[in-house]
């Protein structure tokens, strides 16, 4: 699963790297330790006066679906199995009209070992993009205003990650961004095709400070390496 990660990029690495044509909304701070509920830039295509427009947006983190009648909801949706997206009720909306990509520098892991649970960064050699999924609905308190939120793909680990935790996040790479954002796909089947199709993400780890458990903590110290015992 991914449960906390890191975007520390400033709004004009995004713009060239994911090829955003439009700004939406104010970044929130750079954090590396964005935790479920908090706010995250994420990527996004909609059709604009019959043009696509790829936007660089702030959304919370916890996908709220557009028929829930609660937001606490969000805290069981901060990811989405890729295998069963299409066709799970929370996600198989988003899945076919709403999918999104979240900027991440890398995100973090707790491996389990005989003295207890060690914090892993994993991270790629630039900035990744985790296959998302968004949704937009009426706030629950301001029916004026609107709740935007997000979930991310996990799919089964292997090799370097696998002996970490069982699940990763999808990452979407720069070959199939235009494909994964684009609002005319709305076919399912064609949506499990191009996730199928996604390669196996070449991601590095190392382990870092304990300091990352707590949501209270933030800076790029956390992402730092530490020498393992």
């Amino acid at each position: 699963m991914c449960g906390r990660y890191a975007n520390a990029r400033h709004d004009g690495d995004l713009l060239r790297d994911f090829q955003i044509a439009s700004v939406v909304d104010d970044p929130p701070e750079p954090s590396w330790n964005i935790a479920p509920t908090d706010p995250g830039r994420v990527v996004l295509e909609r059709i604009v006066n019959d043009r696509p427009d790829r936007q660089l947006r702030t959304l919370k983190w916890g996908l709220v679906p557009f028929w829930a009648k609660d937001p606490r909801i969000a805290a069981k949706h901060i990811n989405a199995r890729s295998e069963t997206v299409t066709t799970k009720p929370a996600f198989k909306a988003a899945a076919v009209k709403h999918r999104c990509i979240v900027p991440a520098d890398g995100y973090y892991e707790w491996m389990v070992a005989e003295d207890g649970k060690h914090p892993m960064f994993l991270h790629g050699d630039g900035v990744l993009g985790f296959a998302g999924l968004y949704e937009s609905r009426r706030d629950f308190d301001d029916p004026d205003a609107w709740l935007r939120t997000y979930t991310i793909l996990t799919c089964t680990a292997t090799d370097e990650l696998g002996h970490i935790h069982d699940r990763s996040p999808v990452v979407v790479p720069r070959e199939l961004t235009d494909a994964w954002l684009d609002p005319t796909m709305t076919d399912p089947d064609t949506v499990r095709d191009l996730i199928a199709a996604m390669p196996e993400p070449r991601l590095h780890a190392y382990e870092v400070s304990t300091a990352v458990n707590s949501v209270r903590n933030n800076g790029p110290g956390l992402i730092e390496p530490i020498e393992s015992a």
